[in-house]
């Protein structure tokens, strides 16, 4: 179950990063750790590679927003980075700058068990996720797949 604050903190983060030039990749609070730790990830708007400095000034930026939002009323650990490779696929954008590349799907089959398949994605509707597996096109309901994300062939 998603933390209660988890929406808010998108929300600000996502408004704090578009006003700073970049786009918010994910958002994750992890409350089982002391102090807890915010981890967001972060992209250039505009596809560039994210730096170090990038990452800092983002921080300093975002860390002044937080701060005046009091979301957060204990102490915490906040750490920005960019997404990778082998990082999970969210947006569309992510979903149509890597068709072609191999991914790993993590999805619910029908008695319910998670599965994992690999292939290189094809495409990603409303209705459906597909990927290519040695030639066959594997289709997987969207509301069935859990995650997906990028691997190296051959692995």
């Amino acid at each position: 179950m998603p933390h209660p604050l988890l929406p808010d903190l998108s929300t600000l983060a996502t408004d704090v990063a578009a006003a700073s030039g970049f786009e918010l990749c994910s958002v994750q609070l992890l409350t089982h750790l002391s102090p807890m730790t915010l981890e967001l990830q972060i992209r250039h708007s505009n596809s560039s590679d994210v730096s170090l400095d990038d990452c800092a000034g983002f921080s300093r930026v975002f860390g002044d927003a937080l701060e005046a939002s009091s979301l957060l009323t204990e102490a915490y650990v906040l750490e920005i980075s960019s997404p990778g490779i082998g990082e999970q696929l969210s947006t569309e954008r992510d979903f149509k700058t890597f068709r072609g590349f191999p991914v790993e799907v993590l999805h619910s089959s029908k008695d319910n068990s998670e599965q994992r398949l690999e292939g290189l994605l094809l495409e990603r509707n409303e209705e459906a996720l597909q990927i290519n597996i040695h030639g066959r096109v594997k289709r997987i309901s969207r509301e069935n797949v859990i995650a997906v994300r990028l691997t190296n062939p051959g692995r």
